[in-house]
């Protein structure tokens, strides 16, 4: 998972760059990336960038959108597997809400 976030990051530079910060490729790139930091048990970092990527494609895709809303999940369980479970199902119960 270690090789995998650094050829995801590189990808999310490179994409951020040429396609810009807003762009779906270079947004799934940022969420590739915090799949592979929370793989690593990294899920503050990956709570972080999964937030990241929901705040962006929220603005740019609205809230109702799939990949808006898998960011959602994936934030929820960036924290339910740090012990934030109140946070996570507030977060689950919104995604499933708008579904």
């Amino acid at each position: 998972y270690v090789q995998a976030e650094a050829l995801h990051r590189q990808c999310w530079e490179v994409r951020k760059k040429t396609l810009g910060e807003d762009h779906p490729h270079t947004l799934l790139s940022l969420s590739n990336m915090a799949n592979a930091l929370s793989s690593q048990g990294n899920y503050v970092q990956a709570e972080a960038l999964d937030r990241q990527c929901w705040e962006v494609r929220k603005k740019t895709l609205g809230e109702d959108h799939p990949h808006t809303l898998l960011s959602l999940s994936n934030m929820a369980n960036a924290l339910s597997s740090q012990g934030n479970y109140v946070q996570a199902e507030a977060l689950h119960r919104q995604c499933w809400e708008v579904r």
